[in-house]
């Protein structure tokens, strides 16, 4: 059970990490400054820090746990899913948990808006892909776990996640620039466009 202190501490972190999306995603990230999070919050700068390590730490602090979300998921598949089919279904039928995950610290529509933040904000755009690289090599470390093979001698288990991740990276971009921008919408987008690996990698593009 949560105690007194544990839970005033884990409200003051979601407090600090909602100030600083606000002001991220209304006046700028390179403008936003430290104190300026700290004092949305009416704590120090020091209190601050007790919790996040920086600017980049809090901006990044939701995606950080939707990523974690999603490795959980993909440990959780069924032994007997091939590997492309168990990180599809880790992302499809786990997206309820990532929801919850979002829901539990941000409201839904702040994270939205914290999405297209990084990716129109360079320095948060390289840590965000800094960040995705790391997960997808314990993915797939994770796949190759689960296959029985060596993940630095057998190339499949990177090359897999290396596709999905590139599929992931496509259904984010084309998302951030939809009108459709909700969290339904991505599911929906990733989905088509894991239906589509197959033939675009083997298939006949040309139609005459």
């Amino acid at each position: 059970m949560e105690t007194l202190r544990e839970r005033k501490k884990r409200r003051t972190r979601e407090s600090l990490l909602r100030a600083a999306l606000e002001l991220f995603t209304s006046q700028g990230y390179e403008r936003t400054t430290v104190d300026e999070i700290a004092e949305a919050v009416d704590v120090s700068q020091r209190t601050f820090f007790r919790y996040f390590a920086g600017k980049e730490d809090v901006a990044l602090a939701v995606q950080k746990m939707t990523e974690a979300a999603f490795v959980a998921a993909v440990r959780a598949r069924p032994a007997h899913e091939a590997p492309m089919q168990a990180l599809r279904q880790a992302f499809l039928e786990g997206w309820d948990t990532i929801r919850e995950t979002v829901e539990s610290v941000v409201p839904v529509e702040l994270y939205l808006r914290m999405y297209r933040t990084i990716e129109s904000t360079p320095a948060l755009l390289a840590a965000h892909l800094r960040r995705s690289a790391a997960t997808e090599e314990t993915i797939a470390r994770v796949l190759a776990e689960r296959e029985g093979v060596d993940v630095d001698t057998d190339p499949r288990p990177r090359l897999a996640v290396a596709v999905f991740g590139g599929v992931i990276r496509v259904s984010e971009r084309r998302w951030c620039t939809s009108e459709d921008f909700g969290l339904e919408s991505i599911r929906t987008l990733t989905a088509e466009y894991l239906d589509q690996v197959g033939s675009a990698l083997t298939g006949n593009w040309r139609t005459g």
